[in-house]
């Protein structure tokens, strides 16, 4: 059954998953796309719509992949009531896995923040979270997103870099820079 495989993936995501959501995204990705529920490009779109959302991509990429997957491969499932029990139950099964290491962790780090062992974890484990966000950044840097002939590649490379621009050395909000681009692509494509 599907809710079963979808709740099997989202648990172990939500185990493996260290460094937040755009950690994650390869991780998701490798689950849901690989396991053939949803397209490369839905799952592009989920990461945008998961984007813009407030909250967690994470979280919000498993509510929204919860709802979608059931019916999309089980067509007894369209309805918007089983997709709400996929959503609830894959958002429960991502965050469930975290929400029990920290509370039964919580107190031990406290005790021993200053050991070297707890330290020497913590160290350990940055690399690893900058190197699962770098992955998710790749797994973004696909046709779906950038195109694939060269003149709507180097539109896209044009507007990421504007983008990139606008927020980190003009300082203009993040919101703002999101309408924008959509609106240029709007006007581009």
């Amino acid at each position: 059954m599907i809710y079963l495989k979808l709740i099997w993936s989202y648990l172990k995501i939500g185990i493996f998953g260290f460094g937040g959501g755009y950690a994650m995204l390869t991780l998701i990705e490798r689950e849901i796309v690989g396991n053939g529920w949803l397209t490369s490009t839905a799952f592009t779109d989920i990461v945008a719509i998961s984007q813009m959302t407030p909250g967690p991509i994470g979280i919000n990429s498993a509510t929204y992949i919860g709802y979608m997957a059931p019916g999309l491969n089980h067509p007894e499932f369209s309805s918007p009531l089983w997709g709400l029990l996929g959503s609830v139950l894959c958002t429960l099964a991502v965050v469930l896995p975290s929400y029990l290491l920290v509370l039964y962790t919580s107190h031990l780090i406290s005790r021993h923040k200053d050991s070297l062992v707890v330290q020497g974890i913590f160290k350990g484990l940055r690399p690893v979270t900058i190197g699962l966000i770098a992955s998710a950044a790749l797994l973004l840097m696909n046709g779906d997103n950038f195109g694939t002939q060269t003149p709507d590649v180097v539109k896209s490379i044009l507007i990421c870099a504007a983008a990139f621009a606008a927020t980190y050395f003009a300082k203009i909000h993040p919101i703002i820079v999101i309408c924008a681009a959509g609106l240029i692509g709007f006007l581009i494509y």
